[in-house]
Order: structure tokens, then sequence, then C-alpha cells
């Protein structure tokens, strides 16, 4: 079976357990997550500052696929939160081009999302993820390359590996190589978030799209290319919370108020290195950096 059919039964699965999950209750809030570190680490840290700061118990339904599969749960009232980034909520879920500053892109996702969906966005994170295609340390040396335009020269000779939702979202990879005049070796190989760095490091490829706190992109001397033509959208990291939720429980609200700009992008992939790096409990991850920044109390 192809890895691309793989995946595509999976996201079936996903969905049909999705599907026979009972509702989140008024007794307890839900948190989400998607099926990669960074977003598992989000949702626990949701999960830890709600649990902290208030009497709400906190059910944690973590790595439910990708970006659709959470929305879809989110309006099936299935989870209550989830951590998101408002670029991929302007164009996978709202289907709008990738245009404006990160605070237009913020509001006009805010807006729409409230209009349409009954949804809203909790306070920005403080970083942005936005992708990051990434080459070997010691090939962009040897080459002298920083930029996409500047690697264009070279893809004809290399392998690339991308995450299934990046090869079908509108600001994934046709719009992507098409800005770029990129074309690869042979047919990209579709593979899991978080086999790709380790794939680029052992040289199974020699392209990868992933993302830019990637905690292992310092770890295994890979370089990310600069997005030189402005491709990508702002990516910053927010909660999406059904409304209905703070309107039943406005303490939660509250709590996550106080995550606001608290994480830079150094210390977003620092967490994810303590988690993808040094294989520590992400738990544990979380509750350190939310004593550092003096939240846990």
């Amino acid at each position: 079976m192809s890895d691309l059919r793989v995946i595509s039964l999976s996201l079936i699965v996903a969905s049909l357990l999705l599907s026979s999950c009972e509702p989140s209750h008024s007794d307890r809030i839900v948190v989400g997550s998607k099926n990669f570190t960074e977003s598992f680490i989000l949702g626990e840290l949701i999960a830890q500052q709600i649990e902290t700061h208030t009497r709400l118990k906190v059910e944690r339904r973590f790595y439910l696929a990708g970006t659709y599969i959470c929305q879809q749960a989110m309006l099936a009232g299935r989870i209550d939160i989830y951590p998101e980034y408002t670029g991929t909520a302007l164009t996978a879920i709202l289907k709008e081009n990738a245009s404006g500053d990160k605070a237009q892109v913020y509001e006009r996702v805010k807006s729409e999302y409230e209009r349409r969906f009954g949804l809203t966005l909790g306070p920005e994170f403080g970083f942005n993820d936005t992708f990051a295609m990434e080459i070997r340390g010691e090939d962009a040396r040897r080459l002298k390359i920083t930029t996409l335009s500047q690697a264009a020269q070279y893809t004809r000779e290399w392998r690339a590996g991308f995450g299934y939702e990046f090869m079908e979202r509108p600001d994934g990879y046709r719009g992507m190589v098409a800005t770029y005049g990129l074309h690869f070796k042979e047919q990209p190989r579709i593979m899991d978030l978080g086999l790709l760095a380790r794939a680029l490091k052992d040289r199974q490829i020699d392209f990868a799209g992933g993302n830019a706190t990637d905690g292992l992109i310092p770890a295994f001397d890979l370089f990310a290319l600069a997005d030189d033509r402005h491709y990508f959208p702002p990516y910053e990291a927010v909660p999406v919370i059904r409304e209905q939720t703070l309107r039943e429980h406005p303490e939660v609200g509250k709590a996550l108020a106080a995550l606001r700009n608290t994480i830079s992008d150094q210390e977003m992939q620092r967490m994810n290195y303590a988690v993808d790096g040094q294989h520590r409990d992400t738990k544990d991850v979380v509750r350190e950096f939310l004593k550092e920044k003096g939240l846990n109390h």
C-alpha cells in the first residue's frame, strides 16, 4: 500500500474515532492537539494552565491527526480548545490567500471563526512557527546558499520529503514550487512530520519541509532556507476555543490570557528539542517552563 493510501486511511480512521467519542460536557474542558510534537506540547501547556488556575477538570485528546480533523472535532463539540496557527487557519480552513501582516491575519481569522463557526482565538503564544524548508548544514555551506531562490538551481538533483498536509494545503507544496520554480529529482516522499529531520540527516532525502521551531534543526546541523519571496504567511501559534466554552467557563479565558506572548521562537525550539532530542516527558518540560515564567501557582 502506498504511503498516501496509508495516510488517507489513517485520516478516515481518525475521523471515525472522533465521531464515536462523546461530546465534551460542562464538567470538564477537553483539550486537543494535532499529531506532532509542538502541538502536543502546546496542548499540554493549555491543559496545565487551566488545571492550575481553575477548578475545572481537563481531559486530554491529543494526536488528532491534522488541521481538518481538529477543526471537525471543535465543530462537533468533541474538544473545546486546541493549538493552531493563524496562517494555517487562514489558508487551510478559511481558504483565503496568504496575505497581510501578523496582526491583520490574526484579526481576520478571529472575526471569521466567530462569524462562521462559533469559535474564537485566544491570545498569541508569542512565536511564529512558519514552514522551514531545510537542507543539511554541510550542503548549505558547501554550495553557499541561504535562500529558497538560490536553492532552485540545485533541487533537480535532490530528493524531497514533506508531510501529507503540506502536500495538500493551499499554502503548501504546489504554490511553493510554482513561486520558486523548484523541480526535484523524483516525486516527493510523503512522511510523518516527526521523521523528516532524521531522514534528512540520514541522507534518505536532501530537502525537507519542516517547521522553523523544530528543535532538531540545530541538533542535526540542518539549515532552514530563507523564504526570500515571502510565500508563506505568518503562522502565529494561538489557542482556538469554542465560544460556548468561554461563556460557560469565563475562568478559562482568564487562565489562557496569562499565556500571551510568553514563548519566544527560541524557547519553543528548546522545548521541542527537550521532547524530540532528549526524549523527556512532555508534562515535565511544560511544568518546568510554566515554573520559569511564574505561572504554575
